[in-house]
């Protein structure tokens, strides 16, 4: 099937835009990137909490707990019971999300109840200057240790692939916080607890491994959930650029070890015990036993605030629950690879070019809605379904270019050619008429085409006399104002004015615009022109002027019609062909039978019934002669058309059967 040229610059504007957008997401342009991550975000928001197992509880630093125990930071002492509490009542693990860097009297207290517990897992913090593209500094202290060896043995054991990290490096630190060495040696493990907010500010990521002098080393929240799965040191993978094989489950990371953190809900969606009360034993042991128990800070006067995609203010030690539920029900979140986003981009911004080049603007509005509505709706079943995050932004932006683009170029294109339209057939057709054509370009097909159509030819009888009698000035006056007054009445029968040859008058109906009963109309101009005709005579009588009259020739049949002439420096809306000849040959006949208004049997048999029924008026049509015209070798049946008195009825007599030949023009 052929493509037009507007269907053909419409796909080319498609494709334009949306290469544009190609090379945006392949340089990762940033106001979309934002815009992305906040979509993303508007995901969770949409899912909402998933109820999480009841695994893991925070024993929550809160404000209850501070009225109780007074200001934070507390002494040793009240951590060292909180530890005897947790591991009475049959905590399977605990976690510290609280940095002890700073030596107490007290700190052998707690190094032996954490000693005794066997299961406590302490925090550590590196100073990574810079984090990617985004300047993120941590805590730094002048009590950094490096080298320590009970840091070493916190290391990944196993690092497959390294040679990748040749590429991508993984993040990098330049020192390290750690705990005050009494507790570290009694420690189970250590875990760092360095958190990497995107440009916005917003939690998206959990790194799971950090370099610090030739080692890497595995998050808290990694080293959680791997004592609470059993999974010894040596079966903790890092897969460089992968991910992390844990046991049978493998934790897929971004090239630089970081994972998407899917987070179950907002503040308070996992099991929150006040530390007053596990001291106080106000609790059921059967709360703690066989759980993770995380150890931090929910007090606002604390700050251990962050930005998640579910609040503005979220503890950090519920971003901790999170990702470790995660890893325990092996729930991630991937983000979907540059190919995967990239074809989408293309196939979406492709598809709808193609859509666009075949619907109307109004149309076109309701696709570009329904595309953007299944790129969302996929992306975010996709989603929570399988837990990969597609980006959306950009084939969004995508579609709502292409759509203004293609609506502009075609709004643009769509004014030169009503200006065209308007300038071509102004002078030929109403304003009534010329507009529908604008609206409705179809109509004006402006090459040649096949159209049954009805002309019309009026002249004026005895012109060439009358402009010999009188001064050139006063025919041209009352000429003038003769066209004008039938011009008049042609249009407001919806006519085209064809052409002025001189004195006669060249119509036809049923083009550019089709009219079913084109014949119908022709008829009725007709009689109008001769009635308008009548009334200027006695005008033009009364002012002592020269009285015109004419004859009119009517004739329906198929005709090329279109713009004839010189392409580029002057064409016609006009029509050609036999029948159109036949008509010119009937108007003068008119001479020849003393009448005003003859019409041939094509035209008669299209208006018959309504003449009978009297639709068209008094009308009597009085069959003539069977007439042989110039150029024709069969007979045509010429009749006269002519209102009679509104108290007789209408009447069709037809031809003789003789046959007369005529070579009148």
């Amino acid at each position: 099937m052929e493509i037009s040229k507007k269907a053909r610059a419409n796909l080319l504007i498609g494709f334009l835009i949306t290469i544009f957008m190609v090379g945006l997401m392949l340089l990762d342009f940033s106001p979309l990137r934002t815009l992305e991550e906040n979509l993303y975000d508007y995901r969770f928001k949409i899912r909402g909490a998933i109820k999480p197992p009841d695994n893991i509880v925070i024993a929550a630093i809160d404000e209850k707990s501070i009225g109780k125990l007074g200001r934070w930071p507390w002494s040793r002492d009240k951590l060292a019971n909180l530890v005897e509490r947790l591991a009475d009542a049959g905590a399977e693990i605990i976690v510290f999300d609280i940095i002890l860097s700073e030596k107490e009297k007290n700190d052998m207290m707690l190094a032996k109840s954490i000693g005794n517990a066997g299961n406590v897992i302490l925090p550590v913090v590196f100073d990574i200057p810079v984090v990617h593209d985004t300047a993120q500094k941590t805590i730094s202290s002048e009590t950094v240790l490096t080298n320590n060896e009970f840091l070493v043995n916190s290391a990944f054991r196993s690092v497959a692939n390294p040679e990748k990290f040749n590429k991508y490096n993984p993040i990098k630190a330049n020192s390290v916080l750690l705990p005050v060495p009494k507790l570290i040696s009694n420690a189970m493990t250590l875990g760092f607890i360095n958190m990497f907010p995107d440009s916005d500010g917003t939690l998206r990521w959990e790194g799971l491994a950090i370099e610090y002098n030739g080692y890497i080393y595995p998050s808290v929240t990694l080293q959680a959930a791997a004592a609470y799965l059993g999974v010894p040191p040596e079966q903790v993978v890092l897969k460089a650029t992968e991910g992390i094989q844990l046991g049978k489950r493998f934790i897929p990371t971004e090239r630089w070890g970081r994972t998407l953190i899917n987070y179950y809900g907002d503040e308070q969606t996992f099991r929150y015990v006040s530390i007053s009360d596990i001291l106080e034993k106000n609790i059921n042991p059967e709360f703690i036993r066989g759980k993770i128990v995380l150890v931090g800070a929910t007090a606002v006067g604390i700050y251990d605030l962050r930005v998640t995609p579910f609040s503005p203010a979220m503890p950090g030690i519920e971003k901790h629950a999170s990702v470790i539920t995660s890893i325990l029900e092996n729930k991630f979140i991937r983000e979907a690879s540059t190919g995967a986003n990239l074809s989408i981009l293309l196939l979406s911004g492709l598809l709808f070019s193609l859509l666009l080049t075949r619907v109307k603007a109004m149309s076109a509005l309701r696709i570009a809605g329904l595309f953007l509505f299944l790129i969302f709706l996929s992306a975010y079943y996709i989603f929570t379904k399988n837990g990969i995050w597609i980006n959306v932004a950009y084939p969004s932006i995508n579609i709502l270019l292409i759509f203004m683009g293609i609506t502009a170029y075609n709004y643009a294109t769509e004014e030169i050619y009503a200006k065209r339209i308007r300038k071509m057939f102004s002078n030929y057709v109403t304003t009534k008429i010329v507009d529908e054509l604008i609206k409705n370009p179809d109509m004006a097909k402006l090459g040649g085409e096949r159209r049954e159509v009805t002309v019309l030819f009026s002249d004026i009888r005895g012109f060439t006399t009358f402009s010999e009698k009188y001064a050139p000035e006063e025919v041209v006056a009352i000429l003038n104002e003769y066209l004008g007054a039938m011009t008049d009445v042609i249009f407001r029968w919806d006519g085209t004015l064809d052409k002025f040859v001189g004195d006669a008058i060249v119509a036809f109906w049923g083009a550019p615009r089709k009219q079913e009963n084109h014949a119908e109309l022709a008829v009725r101009c007709a009689l109008d022109m001769i009635s308008t005709l009548e009334g200027m005579q006695g005008k033009w009588q009364k002012e002592g002027k020269p009285v015109l009259d004419n004859g009119v020739g009517i004739n329906s049949g198929i005709v090329i019609v279109g713009n004839i002439g010189a392409e580029g420096k002057k064409m016609d809306y006009t029509v050609i062909g036999d029948n159109v000849n036949l008509g010119s040959r009937v108007e003068g006949l008119t001479r020849k039978y003393g009448t005003h208004i003859l019409v041939t049997g094509a035209t008669l048999n299209m208006i018959r019934d309504k003449v009978l029924d009297g639709s068209l008026g008094h009308l009597l049509v009085r069959g003539l002669e069977k007439v042989i015209v110039k150029g024709k070798d069969q007979p045509v049946d010429i009749y006269e058309v002519k209102s009679v008195d509104p108290g007789l009825d209408s009447k069709i007599t037809e031809c003789e059967d003789t046959v007369t030949k005529c070579d009148e023009k």
